[in-house]
């Protein structure tokens, strides 16, 4: 199995970690909104897990930017760049006192991610699919070439 093949079945596992966090993400929000959660609860749960979110989308990207995979580079790339927005404006953590306010942009921004991760987890598994097959494929073509 080659490194390419290795770090699509990763990424593909890392895909669905970030998946279900997102969709976690709109679920709290959703309890937020029913009145189900207070604010500062809110707060305090998603803010423990916005930087090891925004920390394993950048690993994905670094890893796929050493490895040369230039199309999974740049699907995560318009991601990536908006976590970096927010976190050089000090906006990536959910604030307790304006959460009720900023409530609907929170949701629709979670949508998307939950969107992005399912998009790029069923390209992890094509291309994983695809890199598999192309290397069983060449090692019986050289077996049969001797």
């Amino acid at each position: 199995m080659s490194l390419t093949a290795l770090i699509y079945i990763l990424a593909l596992i890392m895909a669905g970690v970030l998946l279900f966090g997102a969709v976690y993400f709109v679920i709290m929000l959703t309890d937020l909104e029913c009145d189900y959660i207070n604010p500062i609860d809110l707060a305090n749960n998603l803010n423990t897990y916005v930087m090891p979110d925004l920390a394993a989308h950048m690993v994905l990207l670094v890893v796929f930017l050493l490895l040369g995979e230039w199309m999974s580079m740049l699907l995560n790339l318009p991601l990536a760049a908006w976590n970096v927005i927010k976190v050089v404006n000090n906006r990536q953590f959910y604030d307790a006192t304006e959460v009720f306010r900023t409530l609907s942009k929170h949701k629709r921004e979670n949508f998307v991610k939950v969107g992005f991760y399912l998009v790029c987890f069923f390209y992890y598994l094509y291309s994983m699919i695809i890199t598999l097959v192309n290397e069983s494929t060449h090692e019986y073509n050289t077996a049969s070439a001797h």
